[in-house]
């Protein structure tokens, strides 16, 4: 069994990815695998409106389409994922945004796999981004990991993160959650499958 974390920062030693570490480590106490994909960093243009992936069925007409196809691979060989970012001025990372916007909306193959997130700021924002970051999760139909408080460390570096115990508690107790959430789903699955997918209905309300 198997996680994929994306780390949006552009720092894949940093803040962020200590955060992932200290989950993937109560997940590998667990037997569960966690892959640390590193997307921050990388020019991913903002996703253009354009449709052709659902009309398609194709991961992204862009000219980087191939980290958008690439990403789905490593969703579908995963049973969850970690959503980790920073805060820039309140709000994702912008190049993770646009990477996160263009997976999510070409990909149906995120139902009913288990989400979790990381934020890491200084000082304020995280909550703002822990909202954004699970919203991507409640609208593919995920299943988010239960925690004891909202997935939110602080410090400018990993060696000033690990300062602040409470974030550490919140982030290993969200990944031994994960682990349990991953297991009792995979075996309850075997006598429950999951719903069946609808067809969407599509409602403008200018006229």
């Amino acid at each position: 069994m198997k996680v994929v974390a994306f780390n949006g920062s552009p720092h894949p030693n940093g803040t962020t990815a200590m955060g992932i570490s200290v989950m993937a480590n109560a997940l590998a106490r667990e037997g569960i695998e966690t892959e640390l994909v590193q997307v921050g960093g990388k020019q991913i243009h903002g996703c253009i409106g354009c449709m052709e992936c659902s009309r398609q069925k194709v991961s992204c007409v862009l000219q980087d389409g191939d980290i958008i196809a690439w990403a789905h691979e490593k969703i579908d060989e995963a049973y969850g994922v970690i959503l980790a970012s920073p805060v820039y001025y309140g709000g994702i990372a912008g190049s993770f945004k646009s990477f996160l916007d263009r997976l999510f909306f070409s990909s149906p193959g995120f139902s009913y796999k288990v989400g979790a997130t990381v934020t890491s700021l200084r000082r304020s924002g995280g909550i703002s981004v822990f909202h954004q970051l699970n919203n991507y999760f409640n609208l593919a139909q995920m299943i988010v990991t239960p925690g004891i408080y909202w997935d939110v460390i602080h410090g400018n570096s990993g060696e000033e993160a690990k300062q602040d115990l409470e974030g550490m508690q919140i982030l290993e107790t969200q990944g031994k959650n994960m682990a349990w959430l991953l297991k009792a789903l995979l075996t309850g699955t075997r006598d429950w499958p999951a719903p069946p997918p609808v067809e969407r209905k599509w409602t403008n309300f200018i006229r």
